[in-house]
């Protein structure tokens, strides 16, 4: 099916640490001239921000908020599992499916109504059904956002309408909306029923019973406006405008947008516009390049009470390759930090340092570097035998 869906990388014996700090875009200057108050372009593979606008911004993100109420249920429960409606779910506003107190559903249904039609009263069954209350799943998705790297959201509803409590408003960042499909795309566990969900054009179902059937058609157009669209979802409030994150892929990239307060109404189609742009700029300006090599020279390390006074290092060998989209004018930077001096004995293949891989100025990998050879300690054997040699001479 996808076959290119990147999962999590594995740095296998070397243990390459990806750390995700973002490029300094000088975005403040905002030279693709967005309507978004805030927005990012992400690198899908590594986490790299390619282009940014205030993308560390803190803002409601509307129903945005949706992918992360379908990830943590699809990782949470089955698609068999049976959602009965509440009175609360019922209540919630426009939009809504139009569910009926104590209705049934499987959950596997409710997700398509979730992300294609983004349904209000489906977002908090969906969210009691899993975790007994509304809190209790918001609960979930603070704790797995948190595992993403996201310091900056806080969620209140599944639904993503606007809301505050004694903590904080809902909220997010560009940054880490963009982290968020990141990780349903390229790190969860249930990424392929995401995407069968996210990307299906449309969806019918029925409750449990069978007297009632519904009818689902996806409200991304953004699947139909770029070739290699893979996911996305909308969100409109009266606090947060018009948002979006999607996400495309071509020619061996996989690229991440996110806008927030992209715009009022009657300006719907800005998101479109930005979206657009976006892509563009990302397709047109950024290509792939390997940035871990282990053709470097190291310098040896002093021993202290060795056999020998120093011992040899070498850039340890990976099995995996790391590629950074990157600009054409950009350069990698390697930075070699070793032990000022090692106490014997050293084991060949002992961590002694390491490279950090940088570009522009932000570290994105590091590689070990290891002793190349064993360095015994002088002991009486040592000094036993040196003085025998010493006597047969």
């Amino acid at each position: 099916m996808w076959n290119s869906i990147r999962k999590y990388k594995l740095w296998t014996a070397v243990s390459l640490c990806l750390c995700l700090v973002p490029l300094k875009t000088g975005a403040e200057e905002d030279s693709l001239g967005l309507y978004a108050r805030s927005a990012v372009l992400m690198d899908g593979d590594s986490g790299r921000i390619l282009y940014g606008k205030e993308a560390d911004t803190e803002l409601p993100m509307a129903s945005t908020t949706k992918i992360m109420t379908c990830i943590v249920a699809l990782e949470e429960k089955s698609g068999d599992t049976v959602c009965t409606v509440s009175g609360n779910a019922a209540a919630q506003p426009q939009v809504k499916l139009g569910m009926v107190k104590d209705d049934t559903f499987y959950l596997r249904d409710l997700l398509y109504s979730l992300m294609l039609e983004s349904h209000n009263d489906t977002a908090v069954c969906i969210a009691e059904n899993v975790s007994g209350s509304v809190e209790a799943f918001a609960e979930k998705m603070n704790r797995k956002a948190r595992e993403i790297g996201c310091g900056h959201t806080y969620y209140i509803t599944p639904n993503g309408l606007d809301a505050q409590d004694n903590t904080a408003a809902h909220h997010t960042t560009a940054r880490e909306l963009a982290l968020v499909m990141r990780y349903c795309l390229t790190q969860s566990p249930k990424t392929e029923e995401f995407l069968e969900v996210t990307r299906t054009n449309s969806y019918t179902f029925s409750n449990i019973k069978g007297t009632r059937s519904y009818s689902c058609t996806n409200h991304n157009a953004f699947l139909s406006i770029m070739d290699g669209a893979l996911s996305g979802k909308t969100g409109f409030t009266g606090k947060a405008g018009y948002c979006y994150v999607g996400a495309l892929e071509r020619d061996g990239k996989l690229l991440i947008v996110s806008l927030l307060a992209c715009g009022w109404p009657n300006h719907k189609g800005y998101k479109w516009v930005d979206t657009k742009k976006l892509m563009n700029y990302g397709i047109e300006n950024f290509e792939k390049r390997e940035i871990i090599t282990t053709d470097l020279d190291t310098e040896p390390i002093r021993v202290i009470n060795g056999r020998q006074e120093a011992v040899s290092t070498e850039v340890a060998v990976h099995t995996d390759s790391f590629q950074l989209l990157m600009k054409e004018d950009e350069q990698i930077e390697t930075r070699i930090e070793l032990e000022p001096s090692l106490e014997a004995p050293v084991k060949k293949g002992q961590k002694v340092g390491c490279v950090k891989y940088l570009v522009g100025g932000a570290e994105y990998a590091v590689n070990p570097v290891i002793a190349a050879e064993n360095v015994y300690v002088r002991n009486f054997d040592f000094y036993f035998w040196k003085v025998i040699g010493l006597f047969l001479l």
